[in-house]
């Protein structure tokens, strides 16, 4: 499968439907975007079962807002609709592959409850995500 443009009018339905989900944020004019960009492309050939994202943080200026995306490129991982990684910076095809695998080995139970035990010592409302990390 290859990457997937993702726009604010598609994130939600794209994150809460799919089981893991990478966002690339990136824009044409930043050099180690485009680096990254093969390498993710490479990546969600090998993948199918994943869906890899690509927000142009110049089109999608709000959603770059929303995660508050200060450096590009910048990747986004939900699982089960849950943001567990977040991080800027250009991968190689080693540590991407590295970190996909730590994801899909995420024991989902404890992410929930680490979750709720943020929302709660916060005392944020339930429907407030919190990330964690891979």
């Amino acid at each position: 499968m290859s990457t997937t443009q993702i726009t604010l009018a598609n994130l939600e339905e794209t994150v809460t439907g799919n089981d893991i989900v990478l966002l690339d944020f990136w824009a044409g004019w930043c050099m180690p975007c485009r680096m990254f960009a093969p390498v993710f492309e490479q990546s969600s050939e090998q993948h199918p079962e994943i869906v890899f994202g690509k927000v142009d943080t110049e089109a999608e200026q709000q959603l770059a807002g929303m995660f508050q995306v200060s450096s590009i490129p910048t990747l986004i991982i939900f699982r089960e609709g849950i943001p567990v990684f977040g991080q800027p910076g250009a991968m190689n095809g080693d540590q991407l592959e590295k970190l996909i695998a730590a994801v899909q080995q995420l024991d989902m139970n404890e992410v929930r409850a680490e979750v709720e035990k943020q929302r709660a010592e916060r005392g944020a409302a339930p429907s407030e995500a919190a990330p964690a990390e891979a």
